[in-house]
């Protein structure tokens, strides 16, 4: 099979989405598949050439005045790669191989990788839309997505290629007890209510510690918040960091705080690691954590409840116990390879319901396809919104 992902950058800086993408194109081309990533570039060129991916430069933006360059160097490029699947895994590229392409003889697969945002809607555009977690398959169908062409595949990252063969990276000197959050700093990852929650704990815990290891617009807002609510000198905002697993390793307990996830990553990597989790039960985090069984899931915007349940993690050696040994069970379905091979699937079944090549053939005799794939897709009024990519 000859696959494109698209995306606007490949750059290495914790993005869920490029990660999941890089993942999934290097285990693709393992398994013998034909396979182009296509973005503006970034960091992961080298890694993608490694495991057998093409990287082809194309830059993709939301701004009307590089609509005529994006066009043409797609164009280009199905021209000289002929895909049976595009995967769109961002709504520039989604946009753009719908309607950019005259006479399309690709699948055209799209994931919903950030349901929360409004543009998710314009994912809608693909033959097949893929979603995260089955919460996120919710939210698109109640958008109006038909479930019958939405799939769910959940994120997975153990056996990432991304680490495959790094050693582990210097533990970092951490004091314990100590809590700790991989996120960007974002107002919706719950930075701010993880703070209060911390700030409660130290009054039971003196000595606990805190590390919120991301970056983010909101890290110098989330710092100035510690200064005032007093815990500045023991809340260690650490910055970004490409390979996390020394944190992960030294982590007392792990805690994601988020207003919205769809299916965070990172709760694959502390759960590979065997660690205690804490986390909202928001989106596809219950879904990622087995219910509650695999983790602690408390409600969102609730400090005073999210300080009690680290606050018994910290204090039941117990209770600590068996939760970290519940969360490193069943991980197999975290896997990479089981990422890839539900992907495939999902390919396979969209070529056969969508005969995209069929379609191409009768544009070429002169056909309006637009009077196909309308229809089929329900998109009629979102071609008009194709030229403000």
């Amino acid at each position: 099979m000859k696959i494109i992902h698209l995306a606007n950058h490949a750059q290495s800086i914790g993005n869920g989405i490029v990660n999941v993408m890089v993942d999934l194109a290097c285990s693709q081309a393992r398994a013998g598949h034909d396979v182009t990533v296509a973005s503006g570039g970034g960091g992961f060129e080298a890694l993608l050439e490694r495991h057998g991916v093409r990287h082809v430069l194309l830059a993709q933006a939301p701004k009307p005045s590089r609509v005529p360059a994006m066009v043409a160097g797609l164009n280009r490029l199905i021209a000289r790669i002929d895909p049976d699947v595009v995967h769109a895994h961002m709504m520039t590229g989604a946009l753009l191989a719908r309607f950019g392409v005259l006479r399309r003889r690709y699948a055209l697969v799209t994931t919903v990788h950030n349901e929360f945002q409004k543009s998710a809607t314009l994912m809608r555009v693909g033959d097949r839309v893929v979603t995260v977690s089955e919460a996120v398959a919710v939210a698109m169908e109640a958008r109006g997505i038909p479930r019958e062409r939405l799939a769910v595949v959940r994120n997975g990252t153990v056996g990432t290629p991304r680490l495959a063969g790094q050693p582990m990276p210097a533990s970092p000197a951490l004091a314990h007890p100590c809590i700790v959050t991989l996120a960007g700093m974002y107002e919706r990852k719950g930075i701010r209510d993880l703070l209060l929650a911390f700030a409660l704990l130290r009054k039971r815990l003196p000595s606990a510690v805190l590390y919120l290891v991301g970056e983010g617009p909101d890290r110098v807002v989330m710092e100035e918040f510690a200064q005032q609510i007093g815990v500045a000198q023991h809340a260690h905002f650490e910055g970004f960091c490409a390979d996390p697993r020394g944190y992960l390793a030294q982590a007392d307990v792990f805690v994601l705080a988020s207003h919205n996830e769809p299916a965070g990553l990172v709760l694959c990597e502390a759960r590979e690691a065997g660690r205690a989790i804490v986390a909202t039960r928001v989106g596809g985090i219950p879904e990622m954590l087995d219910g509650g069984e695999a983790g602690v899931l408390v409600p969102p915007h609730d400090p005073a409840t999210l300080a009690d349940a680290i606050t018994t993690l910290l204090t039941d050696r117990e209770a600590h116990a068996a939760l970290a040994a519940r969360a490193s069970q069943g991980l197999e379905k975290f896997s990479v390879q089981r990422l890839s091979e539900a992907y495939l699937a999902v390919y396979e079944r969209t070529l056969e319901s969508c005969q995209p090549r069929r379609f191409a053939k009768l544009t070429a005799r002169g056909t309006d396809i637009g009077k196909i794939a309308a229809p089929q897709t329900g998109l009629a009024d979102t071609v008009t919104q194709s030229t403000t990519v």
